[in-house]
């Protein structure tokens, strides 16, 4: 009779759990911050993936697939976009006062005009055929994840077991996957989504301008109401 009572018990305490459990989670959405508050959240945004914060406003991540394939897209786009704007920024800040040598004095709209050590051509070849390389990997690895960890052809490099997009292991000389690293995740998409927003701010001056993102910032601070507003 005991084991019996015992054996009933059970489900009430899983109950009992499960319910702790929605608690729990329904507290976690209801402090969720959302890109424009008062706005509901998208049901397939349930805030697991790094940075949700329900923006979705033409369901376009409904397929689980095709979300995963949007976070791996837009976490690299966001990351080249980041350095995009820092090879933008940089020489445009260094050409401001004097310095960083000939590259300097070519503004990133006119890049290709600039003598590099071989022709344009070769080098555009060369990268188009290093970029897919890096990209069949980095394809290979979501579909199977794990599956491009070893190295080719120098068996004795292999990445550590990770998360898809965050390989880690080899290259990290500041030590930051020994710190906060679900931070550190949000930070990074984050900048990633500002540099992508302010590389389009970058064509979109040029284009209305023809001049470069540090020369607009000159103008306006030197007369805001006539260059900007007006």
């Amino acid at each position: 009779m005991a084991l019996t009572m015992k054996q009933l018990g059970r489900p009430a305490v899983a109950t009992r759990a499960a319910r702790r459990s929605t608690v729990r989670v329904q507290a976690a959405q209801a402090n969720r911050p959302s890109w424009f508050p008062g706005t509901k959240f998208p049901d397939h945004l349930d805030g697991t993936l790094v940075g949700d914060f329900g923006f979705d406003p033409l369901s376009l991540g409904k397929d689980p697939e095709k979300l995963k394939w949007y976070q791996q897209a837009e976490l690299q786009n966001g990351r080249w976009a980041m350095l995009g704007a820092a090879g933008i920024l940089v020489p445009d800040l260094l050409h401001s006062i004097g310095a960083g040598g000939p590259a300097a004095q070519v503004p990133w709209f006119e890049a290709g005009k600039y003598e590099y050590f071989a022709p344009p051509s070769t080098l555009f070849a060369i990268m188009m055929f290093l970029f897919a390389w890096v990209e069949i990997r980095r394809l290979q690895d979501i579909r199977k994840p794990g599956s491009a960890n070893q190295d080719p052809i120098f068996p004795n490099n292999k990445l550590p077991e990770g998360e898809v997009g965050y390989p880690g292991g080899i290259f990290d000389p500041l030590g930051y996957s020994k710190g906060d690293m679900a931070t550190l995740k949000v930070k990074e998409i984050k900048n990633a989504r500002l540099a992508m927003l302010g590389f389009a701010g970058f064509v979109a001056q040029y284009a209305t301008t023809g001049k470069t993102p540090l020369q607009n910032l000159a103008d306006h601070l030197a007369d805001p109401w006539g260059t900007t507003v007006l």
